[in-house]
């Protein structure tokens, strides 16, 4: 279940209580989940019940009426409720699998769809460099997600002082994409080679392109193992898990928020935190010289063990997280390499 899937249940649920005469609120238009800041409060959290008591309504009450129901919810494992009115929601194992099983069946192409179907972006030419890219990046992320660009004003960003052909020679496609990219609009961007092209731990594009390029050699090793990946509902309970998960499944409103706030810079910060929580989840100790892991959490089996039902699901996280770094760096035009 995606963030957007379980706000369109919270308000589901929202409007069978009012409609059951249980709850005697204003239905509102939407509602919103978040992850929790901290550690042990579930998957997601929504303060609705606070905004539906405003006026002098019982908070606590309301989040009540709704724990009973979203506890009847298929997907959902576990409702709390946390003063002064909020609710933190833990998904069903099985709903991670099934997370696993959607982004695996769709690809590069997960997070596409007709979020914004209906909705017209404005954005015009732009003749500076990092505005037409942008304009260039910004089409193709509302178009992935169902909306129609129309004519209006260019995108809103500061110019840098070189031209296209410069940056091309200085940092290459990739890099010099990144380097326009990755930074708000109103930030200018780092255009030095050295940082940019560097093959260190300091480098975001490097950190997401290495992540695709590990979860692309899992794959092959697992292979050569005979290891099939195969979502199992009970083995996603490892935290490094479920911070991948969550990101995953942020990774269809991602790309929503890009295309309709003409910011590819959202699409790029999320994809280094998906690549960091990949890290996490392999969890390795890697010796360069010798190619020898220790993993916490390992996706295949080392030494002498045996693939078991764990490895095959952690080996399909894998592989959904290279789907969704390669579908996310192919919106923003940059290489997803399988070797590294």
């Amino acid at each position: 279940m995606t963030p957007a899937q379980l706000s369109r249940t919270v308000l589901h649920t929202v409007r069978r209580a009012v409609e059951d005469d249980e709850l005697c609120v204003a239905v509102p238009e939407r509602v919103k989940v978040r992850t929790p800041p901290r550690a042990g409060c579930g998957d997601y959290a929504t303060n609705v019940a606070l905004l539906l008591a405003r006026g002098g309504g019982d908070a606590l009450g309301i989040a009540q009426v709704l724990r009973r129901r979203l506890l009847r919810t298929p997907g959902i494992g576990r409702v709390d409720v946390a003063a002064p009115g909020f609710l933190n929601i833990t998904l069903s194992a099985s709903s991670h699998a099934q997370l696993v099983r959607d982004v695996l069946s769709q690809g590069a192409r997960y997070g596409y769809g007709d979020a914004l179907a209906g909705v017209s972006v404005p954005l015009g030419p732009a003749n500076e460099v990092r505005a037409a890219l942008v304009a260039h990046v910004v089409r193709g992320l509302v178009e992935a997600v169902g909306g129609v660009v129309v004519p209006g004003q260019g995108p809103v960003v500061r110019a840098v002082p070189v031209s296209g052909g410069e940056l091309l020679r200085s940092l290459g496609p990739d890099a010099a994409r990144w380097a326009l990219l990755r930074p708000a609009g109103h930030d200018l961007p780092d255009l030095d080679p050295s940082r940019l092209l560097s093959q260190r731990e300091d480098n975001p594009l490097f950190r997401v392109q290495y992540a695709h390029a590990r979860a692309c050699a899992l794959m092959r090793n697992a292979g050569q193992l005979g290891i099939t990946p195969e979502p199992e509902s009970r083995a996603y309970d490892h935290p490094a898990e479920s911070g991948l998960l969550a990101l995953l499944a942020d990774h269809p409103r991602t790309i929503e928020a890009a295309a309709r706030h003409r910011a590819p810079d959202r699409l790029a910060r999320h994809l280094v935190g998906v690549a960091d929580a990949f890290f996490r989840f392999h969890d390795r100790i890697h010796d360069r010289i010798h190619e020898r892991f220790h993993d916490d959490c390992p996706p295949i089996p080392s030494g002498q063990l045996k693939p078991s039902a764990v490895h095959r699901s952690r080996l399909a996280l894998a592989d959904a997280t290279g789907a969704v770094l390669a579908g996310g760096l192919h919106l923003l035009g940059i290489s997803a390499p399988e070797h590294l």
